[in-house]
């Protein structure tokens, strides 16, 4: 099933759950009264992770009404940032980095892992329903490259052997812990090695 065919079923309403109105009115107390439109990112991303991580129309209007400012302004906002979903997406949304540092260490293998594994397609849900997956600009991790994103978490320092674990685990719905598949902490080294007698990373 393609993400295209769901996006053109949108729900004709949208309102933030209890719990995202409180968060939202915590949101507020960071801007200006003035300048309340400046909390447009921080809702939308709000709206997101209420709607399995896709923001509809009506969200974007209802986020509109609540900041006093034009739907086509909120609209603008969602469609330039490339971390908004305004399609539907797997519950396991994998973003895979094809930037240089990614590509020189096998991002092309894991985008071919994925093709196997999710779909033969971007934006393409899997045959189960709960996966899919997408080609992304940089994540800021190129250190430990190859990596790529699933959901809010990173998975680091690659190869085909664990991503295709960390594929497989998902369509299992049983996600590996994400961080560094080499056992590195954050960007530290991964060894010491001695050098004329001293050591160097």
């Amino acid at each position: 099933m393609t993400l295209k065919k769901i996006h053109d079923d949108q729900p004709k309403e949208f309102k933030f759950s209890s719990e995202n109105f409180k968060k939202a009115e915590e949101i507020l107390k960071r801007y200006p009264k003035e300048n309340k439109k400046s909390a447009v990112m921080p809702f939308l991303y709000l709206a997101q992770k209420q709607n399995s991580n896709w923001i509809p129309l009506a969200a974007m209007k209802y986020i509109a009404n609540f900041l006093s400012m034009p739907y086509i302004s909120v609209y603008e906002v969602a469609t330039f940032y490339t971390m908004y979903n305004l399609a539907p997406v797997g519950k396991h949304f994998v973003q895979v980095c094809t930037t240089t540092p990614c590509l020189i260490r096998g991002a092309d293998k894991i985008v071919r892992l994925c093709k196997e594994k999710i779909s033969p397609n971007e934006n393409e849900l899997s045959k189960e329903g709960s996966c899919s997956w997408m080609e992304v600009e940089c994540l800021g991790a190129c250190v430990n490259a190859p990596m790529i994103q699933i959901n809010d978490n990173y998975y680091e320092d690659l190869d085909e052997k664990s991503t295709k674990e960390i594929l497989e685990s998902l369509i299992n719905d049983k996600p590996l812990k994400p961080g560094s598949f080499r056992g590195r902490k954050n960007t530290a080294p991964e060894k010491k090695q001695i050098v004329n007698g001293e050591k160097h990373a």
